[in-house]
């Protein structure tokens, strides 16, 4: 799933080499993928692609008046492409959900793999008639974003830490992976109460928030779009990297299964040396 670094990326690429250009088509092509309808994608045309901007996960594009936003969940793809093929896609064949063309030739496709088809666009006057963008709590990477903004988030949370970090409506733009990063980078318990941190524990993870967010962006800056995945997973110390060595303490990598996604950490890392159980049970190994 594209989190906050990788639609960062996507943002200042789009911004680079769409900025200017003129829409001339744009072209659904998978029934699930437009959320709204007035105003239509036909108002998009013949209008000139202006900045680009990211909301939490969330990308939204200036077209004349308008914005064309996309989120893209877990399985899509932004892929831009110099040069379209001249044949028109077919509609519900293959990954490819939307395309954009643009005069002069060129444009980008939005595809999603997988059968679950969650990947969204809205035409919009304004990014925040999406309710995605609406409930966005806020952006970390952001310069308000200081330790004592932090520290007001998480008081009285009793969730634990791992799903505070991922709910879009405390702090946009973390994901499953980047949670991950950052408790290992924290040393701390996926399964900590957000609630019980101590002063000296919320500034070490702020800290890891913005430290771990600032270097995955730093990465991916400059990257093409078709090689941000790639460049994504190289950089991940424990996410998705179960059964291999801590690049920190040499420790085996631990995995929790869920009911359609994981999580990774060390246990010498991050939870005194514990196994912790499954996410099931909701409670360390004895």
């Amino acid at each position: 799933m594209p989190e906050l670094p990788e639609v960062e990326a996507l943002r200042a690429y789009l911004d680079e080499h769409l900025t200017g250009r003129v829409v001339e088509r744009v072209l659904p092509l998978a029934v699930s993928v437009l959320k709204t309808y007035d105003p239509p994608l036909t108002a998009l045309e013949g209008q000139e692609a202006a900045a680009v901007a990211r909301h939490g996960k969330f990308l939204a594009v200036r077209i004349g008046a308008l914005h064309l936003v996309t989120h893209l969940a877990r399985a899509g793809w932004l892929r831009w492409q110099d040069t379209l093929p001249a044949p028109p896609p077919r509609p519900g064949k293959g990954p490819l959900a939307l395309r954009v063309v643009l005069a002069g030739g060129g444009g980008f496709d939005l595809t999603e793999a997988g059968t679950q088809k969650r990947l969204a666009v809205y035409v919009v006057r304004d990014p925040q008639e999406v309710p995605g963008i609406a409930r966005l709590g806020p952006d970390p990477l952001a310069e308000d974003f200081d330790r004592d903004v932090f520290a007001a988030l998480l008081a009285g949370e009793r969730r634990q830490i791992k799903g505070v970090l991922r709910d879009q409506s405390v702090i946009a733009g973390i994901g499953n992976a980047y949670s991950d990063e950052i408790l290992h980078a924290a040393r701390v318990s996926p399964f900590k109460l957000a609630s019980s941190f101590d002063e000296a524990q919320v500034t070490q993870l702020h800290a890891a928030v913005r430290g771990t967010l600032r270097e995955a962006v730093g990465r991916a800056h400059g990257v093409a779009a078709g090689k941000l995945k790639a460049e994504k997973r190289s950089g991940l110390r424990v996410h998705g990297r179960a059964g291999e060595t801590c690049p920190v303490c040499g420790d085996t990598i631990r995995s929790v299964s869920f009911a359609d996604s994981s999580l990774e950490y060390c246990a010498t890392c991050q939870t005194g040396g514990k196994p912790l159980a499954d996410r099931r049970l909701s409670r360390l190994l004895k």
